[in-house]
Formats: structure tokens, sequence, C-alpha cells
């Protein structure tokens, strides 16, 4: 069994050193395909012709933890199957460029053990652009399962701080409530954004992860969340998009239907979950925007 020693990690609850910034570059292309990925069907992001064409506001989602320095004889990696979303959040400070290059900067923020033979890891990420001006806040954790088989890891002592944090729906009907089904090949779609994981097509891997066949990607369902909600909470503009924290509860599978209910918390906020059928899929989950 591995061993997770936490507390060397980052010890006295801070978080880790800021790593080296990562440069990513992308192109029309990449934020077409992820547009598309994210299933909107909305001009303003999958027609570069269009008179408002604009990079979708989760478009650097994927980019979360890059470039953070990580001692794997301190904190173990778990093979992709192993290796899920657990919880994702994202701020847009600036619109991206519709390409371009921009910068990464990334840390480890904190290591938590979670359930028997889990491990959580959170990270936290500024994107900033040639001009030195930071586009996007991002903060993501991650569950490592396992490094052989699932729940192999030994207990451990957490140690740093976490973003982690109970939002509860209220317990009435939903003020904004829609619906989207995911195509069957809406995986295959998304992961040509870059997200290899073998859990999310190959039906081997998915069963090595305990799963009964390839599931949608954490980052696809926050994409689709996102979207769903920026239409039908602020008229689909990507200028009143201001941020989204979710919590990854359940998979969820090409062909379900998704729902996504949100409930208005304050001007400008609201409070969602995500249910396939009569299991919440994404929870502990809130959405802003410019009222």
């Amino acid at each position: 069994m591995a061993t997770y020693r936490a507390t060397e990690a980052l010890p006295g609850g801070e978080p880790g050193p800021w790593g080296q910034a990562v440069e990513i570059s992308y192109d029309q292309r990449d934020v077409l395909l992820y547009a598309v990925g994210i299933g909107t069907s909305d001009l303003r992001f999958v027609y570069e012709r269009h008179p408002e064409f604009a990079v979708f506001p989760t478009f650097s989602i994927r980019w979360g933890g890059a470039g953070a320095p990580l001692d794997t004889s301190l904190v173990p990696n778990s093979p992709g199957p192993l290796n899920i979303d657990a919880e994702r959040y994202l701020e847009l400070l600036k619109p991206l460029p519709l390409s371009g290059s921009v910068f990464v900067r990334s840390r480890v923020v904190g290591i938590h053990p979670r359930g028997r033979g889990n491990g959580f890891v959170e990270y936290e990420s500024n994107v900033t652009g040639a001009d030195g001006d930071v586009y996007v806040k991002m903060v993501n954790g991650s569950f490592r399962r396992g490094v052989k088989e699932l729940g192999d890891i030994e207990p451990f002592e957490g140690s740093g701080q976490t973003y982690s944090q109970k939002i509860a729906v209220p317990a009435r009907e939903p003020d904004a409530a829609i619906a989207q089904w995911i195509p069957h090949n809406q995986a295959e779609i998304y992961r040509l954004s870059g997200d290899y994981n073998p859990l999310h097509i190959d039906p081997a891997a998915a069963r090595f992860g305990g799963f009964r066949e390839p599931i949608l990607h954490g980052l696809c369902t926050f994409g689709h969340c996102a979207q769903l909600l920026l239409h039908i909470l602020a008229d689909g503009d990507p200028a009143r998009f201001r941020k989204i924290k979710v919590r990854f509860s359940a998979p969820v599978y090409p062909r379900d239907e998704l729902e996504v209910r949100a409930w208005h918390d304050d001007d400008g906020r609201a409070v969602f979950e995500a249910t396939v059928e009569d299991r919440v899929v994404v929870s502990n989950a809130y959405f802003e925007y410019s009222a």
C-alpha cells in the first residue's frame, strides 16, 4: 500500500510554493472544439464569423494545476482511471483573447484524506496574459483513489488549507431549470480538447476505475452546467459571466439527460445542482453573473 506524508509536503498548514509559469498556446480551432465539447449550440461560441464570437468563459478550466510542484514521494500519482475530478472553481476577471498564448502558475494548497484509501489534492492557479493581467483564477480538487487499485492508499494526516465548502439548495421549487441530453459521443468529442484520460473512452479502464462503462469527463459536465446557466440566467452573454463553483457528486454517462436547477441567492448569484433522474451529480455549487 502507498503512503502519503502530507504533513511533510505542506508543513504548518500553509500552501505549497508556486511553480514556474507554464506557457499555453491555443488557436481558433481549440476555442471552437471546446464549445462543441460542452454541448453549446450558441453561435457566439461555435461560429467564428459571428459578430460577437467569443471564447467560452470556462475554456481555461483544463489548465488548472498546470506546473504545480508536487513531490510524488510525498503524494503518489494515481493512474488515470483512479484519478478523478472532485471540485472546481473558476473566476473570470478578463475575457481571454480569441487565440494566442497565456501563462499559468499553480501551487498545491492542501492534501487531505477523503474516505477509506483515498486522497484529495487541491490546487490554485492563475492564468495571466502576455500583458501581465490576470485573466482567470481557478481552484481544483481531485481524488487520488489508489496507486495500483482502488483504495490502496494508507491512512494519513492531511495538511494545508481547503477551499471545499458546503452549499445547500433551498427546500422549494427552483427559480430556473433547464435540461439537456448528453449525446452518445460527447466524451469522444470533449477529449479532443486535450483530456485523454482513458476512463472516458476505454470500457476496460472504466471498469478498473469502478464504473460500469466510460463516464463523461467531470470538466465536460462542468462546461455543460456553465453554458446552461449562462443561457437561462444571463441570456448567454459571456460578458456577464463572473464565477462558477461545483462539486462532482456522481458520474454522468453519455446518453444521460442532465437537468440543472437554480435558485436565486442574491443579485447576480444563484446556487444550483445538477441531476440525472433521481441522482444528484453536481452539488455544493453556485454561479455568479452580472445582473
